[in-house]
């Protein structure tokens, strides 16, 4: 019994097969990222906690731009 595996057993494994299925899901995200940041600071002005959504943006990946999209644009709208 195993219990300890090591570099030498993923060399086998064809990780450019996995490319299709990686690449996709690597473009949405930088787009999402993108877009939520461009947004962010087209609207700095209107925004509140603009540090704080940025680096929520940048650092919470994918979940991060969904939480400004949901949150932070209904946030300015009250005020």
């Amino acid at each position: 019994m195993q219990l300890h595996y090591g570099l030498n057993d993923y060399k086998d494994v064809d990780f450019m097969a996995f490319l299709p299925i990686i690449l996709p899901i690597i473009v949405v995200g930088t787009l999402l990222v993108l877009i939520a940041l461009i947004d962010l600071y087209r609207h700095r002005k209107t925004r509140k906690n603009v540090l704080i959504w940025t680096l929520n943006i940048l650092f919470a990946n994918t979940l991060g731009p969904i939480l400004y999209f949901v949150i932070g644009r209904k946030e300015s709208e009250k005020s």
